[in-house]
C-alpha cells in the first residue's frame, strides 16, 4: 500500500526532499537487512526492476539529485525543471510557471497516483520566501484540490527569518500565505530562524568541547571540508537535515509497523477542528539523526518533557502560555502504552487545553526507531502560539508595501493586480482575528459537559 506522494518544489523544497530521500533509505536498510522490496519500503517507493528501487517525483533543482549518490532513485521522467528561475517572485511561480506547466505537471501527479493503491495524502515541501517554492508551490494546491479533492493536502512550508536576504520575501509569504490558508489541509510551519538557532547551538557545544568527538568528521552538520561551520554561515544542509528527521517521525507510521499506528489522514482528522486554523506547531527530539551526531539517549520522561521546550521547538513559539486546539504524539521505539499515558498525565496541568477539548491528545506508537537511537517522539499543536509569527510577518509585508518596494515586479506579470495583495494581507488578518477570540477564552473555566443522551 502507498499511501502518501511527496513533492518537493523550489530549491529550498527540493534540498530537503533529497535529505528526506536519503535518511529514509538509511531507516529501510537498517531495518531490512536482506535488502528484499517489502511492503514498508513501498510506502513511498515504487519497485519496477528487481535491482534498484526507482521513485517518481516532481522537482525543481535537480542537477544535483541526478548526478548525486540517489541518483539512482529517482525516475528522470517525473522531475520537472526550467533554466530560468522565478527571480524570487511569487507572481512568477504562481501566474506564469503554474499556467506553463500546468498540464504537465497534472500528467506527472496522475501517473505517480495510479502506482498508489491507497492514497492518503499529498507532501508538499516549498518555502514561503523565494518564488518558485512559494508561487508554484501554492499554485500546486489548487491543482491538487481541484483533480485529487478526497486526498488530503499536507504542507511542509518553510517561513523566512526577519534578517531574510531575499528583500521580497514579505510579500511572497504573504501571499503564499493565503492560498495555504484556503487550499491546505494541514500546514507545518518551519521557522529559518529556529533551524539556524539550534544548528548555532550545537556549534557552540562543539566549540566549547562539550560534546568532544561525538560530531562526525563528514556529517550534515559539518561542511564538506570536515570542520564546524561557522556560526554567522547559514548551514543550510544541516537545518535541511533537521525537517528531514521532522518528516522521518511524520511518516514512520505509513512505513513501519506499530502497536497503534497512525494514519497521515487521522493527523487533519483529529488536529484540525476548524478549516482554516490548519497550522501545527512541530517540536522534535532527538534533533538529530545518526548521521549528524552521537548524542546519548535521553531518560524516556525526559524525552517527553524535551518535546514541549522551546529548544526542541521547529517555530519560534510559546505554546505552553497559549491555547491548545489539540496535540498528537508520535513515538518511535520500544515505547508502551503506558509510557504515554503516564507522561501525559505528567504534562496535562501544565498545558492550557480549550474548553472544550480537554482531552485532545492523539497518540501512536511505531516499533521501528530511528537508526542509531532507541526511541524518539514527534510532537503535533495545534496552538494558538502560531499567531505572533503571522503577525510579524504582516508587519514585514506592510513596512515593504507602504514604499511600494519592488512592487512593479509583481504587477507586470499578467493576471497580477495591486488587489491581489490587498485580498491577501486581508486573508491573513482573518487568520489572526480567529486566533485572538480564540486566545480570548483561555482564562474561561473548563465547562462541565453533560454526557450525551442517546434516544433509544
Amino acid at each position: 500500500v502507498s499511501p502518501a506522494s511527496l513533492i518537493a518544489v523550489g530549491q529550498c523544497g527540493n534540498q530537503i526532499g533529497c535529505c528526506f530521500w536519503d535518511l529514509a533509505l538509511r531507516e529501510h536498510a537498517a531495518v531490512n537487512q536482506q535488502g528484499v522490496y517489502d511492503e514498508a519500503i513501498s510506502s513511498f517507493f515504487r519497485n519496477v526492476d528487481t535491482r534498484i528501487l526507482p521513485l517518481g517525483r516532481p522537482g525543481g533543482v535537480v542537477n544535483e539529485i541526478l548526478q548525486g549518490p540517489l541518483r539512482d532513485v529517482f525516475d528522470s521522467k517525473q522531475l520537472i525543471t526550467d533554466i530560468s528561475g522565478s527571480g524570487n517572485n511569487w507572481a512568477v511561480g504562481h501566474k506564469v510557471f503554474g499556467s506553463l506547466y500546468q498540464e504537465q505537471i497534472l500528467e506527472k501527479l496522475r501517473k505517480s497516483a495510479e502506482h498508489c493503491d491507497c492514497l492518503q495524502c499529498f507532501f508538499i515541501i516549498h518555502s514561503m520566501g523565494g518564488g518558485t517554492g512559494s508561487g508554484l508551490g501554492t499554485f500546486l494546491l489548487k491543482v491538487l484540490e481541484d483533480e485529487f479533492p478526497e486526498v488530503y493536502r499536507f504542507v511542509t512550508s518553510v517561513y523566512p527569518s526577519a534578517e531574510d536576504d531575499v528583500i521580497t520575501s514579505p510579500y511572497n509569504s504573504i501571499l503564499a500565505m493565503k492560498e495555504l490558508n484556503e487550499h491546505a489541509d494541514c500546514v507545518l510551519p518551519i521557522d529559518n530562524q529556529s533551524l539556524f538557532d539550534i544548528i548555532s547551538k550545537i556549534d557552540l557545544m562543539v566549540n566549547s568541547g562539550k560534546l568532544g568527538t561525538t560530531i562526525k568528521a563528514k556529517s550534515l552538520v559539518t561542511s564538506s571540508a570536515g570542520a564546524v561551520k561557522k556560526r554567522h554561515q547559514k548551514p543550510f544542509d544541516a537545518m535541511n537535515n533537521i525537517v528531514a528527521n521532522l518528516l522521518l517521525n511524520l511518516t514512520s507510521s505509513a512505513r513501519f509497523e506499530g502497536s497503534l499506528n497512525m494514519d497521515l489522514n487521522e493527523i487533519s482528522m483529529n488536529l484540525v477542528p476548524f478549516p482554516q486554523l490548519h497550522y501545527l506547531v512541530s517540536s522534535l527530539t532527538p534533533l538529530y539523526t545518526l548521521a549528524d551526531v552521537n548524542i546519548p539517549t535521553r531518560r524516556l520522561d525526559q524525552m517527553f518533557s524535551d518535546a514541549f521546550s522551546k529548544d526542541h521547538q521547529l517555530i519560534r513559539a510559546d505554546p505552553k502560555h497559549s491555547l491548545y486546539l489539540a496535540c498528537a504524539l508520535m513515538v518511535r521505539g520500544n515505547v508502551q502504552v503506558s509510557d504515554l499515558r503516564r507522561n501525559i498525565e505528567r504534562l496535562k496541568p501544565s498545558l492550557r487545553f480549550i474548553s472544550w477539548n480537554q482531552e485532545g491528545w492523539k497518540t501512536s506508537l511505531c516499533s521501528v526507531p530511528p537508526v542509531g537511537h532507541s526511541h524518539s517522539l514527534l510532537a503535533l499543536a495545534n496552538n494558538t502560539c502560531v499567531k505572533p509569527t503571522f503577525m510579524e510577518l504582516r508587519d514585514r509585508f506592510t513596512r515593504l508595501y507602504k514604499k511600494k518596494a519592488h512592487l512593479h515586479h509583481y504587477l507586470q506579470i499578467e493576471g497580477m493586480e495591486e488587489s491581489c495583495f490587498m485580498e491577501a494581507v486581508s486573508s491573513l488578518s482573518r487568520l489572526i482575528e480567529e486566533y485572538n477570540q480564540l486566545d480570548a477564552t483561555k482564562c474561561m473555566p473548563v465547562e462541565d459537559l453533560p454526557r450525551l443522551s442517546i434516544a433509544m
